[in-house]
């Protein structure tokens, strides 16, 4: 009897032991907790990758971006050198021949440098007034911009120079080259509008024939094929035997009898 009352004394005592001792952590749990755990982290790898497979696919885009433009550069590039070289080679065909006046004479300038353009050029233009060291260095620097394929400071260049010396004896020869430079650069009415000036404020000179025949090119490259016939045949009735006359009737010779429109 003793004993069942000692019993019944601690039993309040066990109870509370026995609820204060964790129960063991069930295995099946913890193994789900550990493989979300892993899925979590998998999940996080994979969107990193994700990303960085985006940020490559876009790092390589601009890279073919960049290669495309790199090659239009190019081709532009080469496009610009043929044209160059049509240009100069023409100058130079001229000159050879013999025909060309003032223009070898301003091609061999340039080929000097600015003053030295100026100076060569000088024996070639009409009159006996001749230029200041000032003007020549001013046609100079404009001739060589030409040459160099800057075509639109060359154009700054002979404008300032016509408007600043507008009694020049160099005047009909940067009116020309003046037209030259909007040929090469495309801009055909200014050109054609160029080499008029040089026909009707400088008739005599000898840029004249040039202008005339460079005015036809103009028109050929407007598709105005019936002016452009009768202005390169003017050129070979006007001044036979120059090499403009030769050029105009090979460029006639070429000439489509109904060229497409």
């Amino acid at each position: 009897m003793a004993m069942r009352l000692i019993l019944w004394a601690l039993l309040p005592a066990m109870l509370a032991a026995c609820a204060s001792t964790p129960p063991d952590k069930d295995p099946v749990q913890l193994r789900l907790n550990d493989l979300e755990a892993r899925v979590e982290r998998m999940e996080r790898i994979a969107a990193n990758e994700v990303q960085v497979s985006q940020n490559l696919d876009e790092v390589q885009g601009n890279l073919r971006e960049l290669r495309g433009r790199i090659e239009e550069l190019e081709h532009n590039n080469d496009a610009l050198r043929k044209q160059q070289r049509d240009l100069f080679g023409d100058l130079e065909r001229r000159l050879n021949a013999g025909g060309g006046g003032a223009a070898g004479a301003a091609v061999a300038g340039a080929a000097g440098g600015a003053a030295a353009g100026g100076a060569a050029a000088t024996e070639d233009a009409a009159g006996s007034n001749a230029p200041s060291p000032t003007e020549q260095a001013v046609y100079g620097q404009a001739f060589d911009a030409l040459k160099a394929g800057s075509y639109s400071i060359a154009i700054t260049g002979f404008k300032d120079f016509l408007h600043t010396y507008p009694n020049s004896s160099l005047g009909d020869t940067a009116q020309y080259w003046l037209g030259e430079a909007y040929y090469v650069s495309h801009d055909y009415d200014s050109a054609a509008g160029a080499f008029r000036t040089v026909l009707k404020k400088w008739p005599d000179s000898r840029k004249a024939p040039d202008a005339m025949l460079k005015l036809g090119y103009t028109q050929l490259e407007q598709k105005q094929y019936p002016a452009a016939r009768a202005t390169l045949t003017e050129v070979t009735k006007k001044y036979p035997g120059t090499d403009s006359a030769k050029l105009a009737a090979d460029r006639l010779r070429r000439i489509p009898a109904q060229p497409s429109q």
